[in-house]
């Protein structure tokens, strides 16, 4: 028989529409529910890709007992943390309070009435086990404390939340400096794992923000480095080549597992989700800027193909994760037997792509094999002492088998809801992959983000203009909270720097102001807004966790507004957040990558470039220079008679420029001090060679 979940539209809930649980979603028929009756609230937080959220559902919630208990004493509440990052954010927090850190999910949460925290957790089996209590076992125990000791769980919940109700601390007065950056750089040096690339130990996290901090910190850092360790750039050269021959990337369709169980980023937790490879495929793009190494862009094309073909729906958006399991197994969809793969391949094929991706009789994962890599394929041709490019063709066409195998087996379950935030950081690396790749390989990502932006616009926007957070089906639903506008607002900005394209900009402002407008608060924005529901605590995100932090992000965008369009509100704004973040970022420089990329581009002194071509495809020619030149600080306008709309935003910031004698002509600004227009190609050329990075400003401000 089914639950109240069968009405949602969460992939997550309706996992768990035929339990035995009386579950409810989050609403006022649960919560009230609760008062009336008394009871304490079981809130089970996950999302679909969570294999543990799979393991308990199967153990605990299909459990006849364990669900009598629960619905005969319990309101049970199921909460998918995608849809609801808000509920997850503060009851995650609580229970982190209560256990001493140590949060993940499934979270398992126990809520008075009010709705306040007294007790929680993650997975617990059903039954006792391996020094672990059982389910069965917790849940008579957190009875017991309700009905016998109320006013003990009354007061420990009043403690939570009045812990999670204190503001963090931070210091609208603190100076601007480098100072932490320059301690983020030697965290950073004492966690990296020189042999397999990463930061610390297994499980091993891709960390695609500050690997983005070092790629960047590389090309201006003043400051000395600890001696006897890799320099910056080698820390992220490392761990970018180690993690794209391990097992954690997808060697046939592309794409990035969520993490690595060891150290050696071989076996991964199978689950893929947007938001990852979206991150990493931003800075596979970078690192190929940074050094010109063809391998980083061909991961990040196998990247973003796998998100075209795999994770995107009809109309232009993307969805969420595939998962980990596939018939009721992790892992099963994507490992291979050696003799699956000889039968597969041949003979002679086949024992050469044994040997080149480490696949064994034995295995290396429960008996079968997870592809990876020891070391480039190129050194393996020459390691068999075969012919290069050939050995390449061949291994290529033996991966589209196998593909083309593989995907006649029961794939992963699919989370199709579309989410702004994640999209958003979608549109970003496909806008970024079609400013450095060549035109031919990065027109389709460009036209690719362009039409997921049109589609958030059209189909996530309300009729009072505000965002809405999930869509899927063809219903949208749930007000956006922060990361959608902060994430949206960078991703509009990068498509108009992909395209010179002026819409972008107006939609950027317009997303902005309403960011502003209904999320600020002292010292950062909130994650929800001010007409949003009231939960025990309004929090805001000042640190990255899987994601950019949301702070971090508005900062980011809104700097670049400023700076583009030359308002010191947005910049104003942009400083206030970081000013605020800087005993957060000195204290924990390792969750803060996000923000010290900020920081870092504050730090920097601003170039703004301002370019009239008689044709678009001149736009493309100085794009050519500017690359060289690797400018970390650009704020760049191009603008054509061919333009089809020009924004009176940038009007503004061109008055007074023109195109000179119908010729190229671009005006440098630095520092809102602006140059003598210079006229032509040969000019242009030599003025845009003569711009450069300077070092670092590292006293304050």
């Amino acid at each position: 028989m089914s639950n109240r979940l069968v009405s949602e539209s969460s992939p997550y809930l309706l996992q768990h529409a035929e339990n035995p649980v009386d579950w409810y979603p989050w609403g006022q028929e649960a919560l009230q529910k609760a008062r009336e009756e008394d009871r304490p609230i079981f809130l089970s937080i996950g999302y679909s890709a969570c294999h543990w959220c799979h393991v308990m559902e199967h153990e605990s919630f299909e459990d006849l007992e364990i669900a009598q208990l629960l619905n005969d004493h319990f309101v049970c509440i199921k909460v998918d943390r995608e849809e609801r990052p808000d509920l997850d954010q503060v009851y995650m927090n609580a229970v982190m309070s209560i256990r001493g850190g140590g949060g993940g999910w499934p979270l398992s949460a126990f809520l008075t009435p009010s709705q306040q925290v007294f007790f929680g957790g993650t997975y617990w089996p059903p039954r006792s086990r391996m020094n672990m209590p059982g389910f069965d076992r917790v849940l008579n125990g957190v009875l017991d404390a309700f009905r016998n000791r109320r006013e003990e769980v009354e007061a420990q919940s009043r403690q939570v939340s009045d812990w999670l109700n204190r503001a963090e601390t931070v210091d609208d007065s603190a100076r601007i400096s480098a100072a932490p950056l320059q301690s983020a750089i030697y965290a950073l040096h004492g966690n990296f794992d020189p042999d397999h690339g990463g930061f610390g130990s297994a499980p091993k996290f891709p960390h695609p923000m500050d690997l983005e901090l070092l790629i960047r910190l590389s090309r201006r850092w003043p400051g000395e480095l600890p001696p006897g360790r890799p320099t910056i750039l080698e820390m992220v050269e490392v761990s970018l080549n180690k993690m794209a021959q391990g097992g954690i990337f997808d060697h046939l369709a592309g794409g990035f597992a969520r993490y690595s169980v060891d150290e050696h980023w071989l076996v991964p937790h199978f689950e893929k989700m947007l938001y990852d490879n979206a991150l990493l495929a931003s800075v596979y793009v970078e690192m190929y800027q940074e050094t010109g190494d063809v391998s980083h862009a061909d991961v990040a094309r196998k990247t973003l193909d796998y998100l075209l073909k795999g994770m995107r729906d009809q109309q232009g958006g993307f969805f969420s994760t595939e998962d980990a399991d596939s018939e009721g197994e992790e892992g099963k969809f994507y490992v291979w037997s050696r003799d699956e793969i000889i039968d597969c391949q041949g003979a002679e094929t086949g024992e050469r792509f044994c040997r080149a991706y480490n696949v064994t009789e034995a295995g290396n994962f429960e008996g079968k094999n997870i592809l990876n890599l020891s070391r480039p394929l190129e050194v393996m041709a020459e390691k068999m002492g075969v012919e290069k490019e050939g050995f390449l063709a061949e291994m290529e066409a033996a991966r589209e088998k196998l593909l083309e195998v593989r995907n006649r087996r029961v794939r992963p379950g699919l989370d199709d809801k579309i989410l702004v935030s994640w999209n958003a950081l979608a549109i970003s690396a496909l806008a970024r992959a079609s400013l450095a790749l060549d035109e031919a390989t990065g027109k389709p990502y460009l036209e690719a983000g362009q039409e997921a932006a049109r589609f958030l616009l059209d189909h996530l926007v309300d009729e009072r203009g505000r965002l809405l957070h999930t869509y899927r089906h063809g219903h949208a639903k749930l007000d956006g909270y922060l990361d959608d506008y902060a994430y949206f607002v960078v991703a509009l900005l990068d498509l108009y720097r992909a395209s010179f394209d002026e819409n972008w900009i107006e939609q950027a402002v317009s997303i902005a102001r309403l960011m502003v407008r209904h999320f600020q608060g002292a010292n950062g924005f909130y994650f929800t807004a001010d007409d949003q529901e009231r939960l025990i605590a309004r929090s805001k995100s000042f640190q990255d966790s899987s994601v950019p932090s949301g702070n971090a992000m508005a900062a980011l965008g809104l700097l670049q507004l400023g700076r583009l369009l030359g308002d010191p509100e947005w910049t104003d704004w942009a400083e206030s957040i970081v000013r605020g973040s800087m005993p957060l970022m000195e204290r924990s420089p390792l969750a803060s990558g996000q923000m010290l990329v900020v920081l870092q581009r504050i730090l920097e002194p601003s170039v703004e470039l301002v370019f009239f071509g008689s044709r678009r495809e001149e736009f493309a020619q100085l794009e050519g220079l500017l690359r060289a030149q690797k400018l970390d600080s650009l704020s760049l306008i191009c603008r054509s008679p061919e333009d089809a709309f020009h924004s009176e935003l940038i009007d503004q910031v061109t008055a007074g420029k023109q195109m000179v004698e119908g010729r190229p002509t671009l005006y440098i600004c630095q520092q809102h001090a602006c140059q003598a227009p210079v006229v032509g190609w040969e000019e242009i050329a030599e003025s845009v060679g003569q711009l450069e990075n300077a070092p670092l400003q590292l006293a304050g401000r």
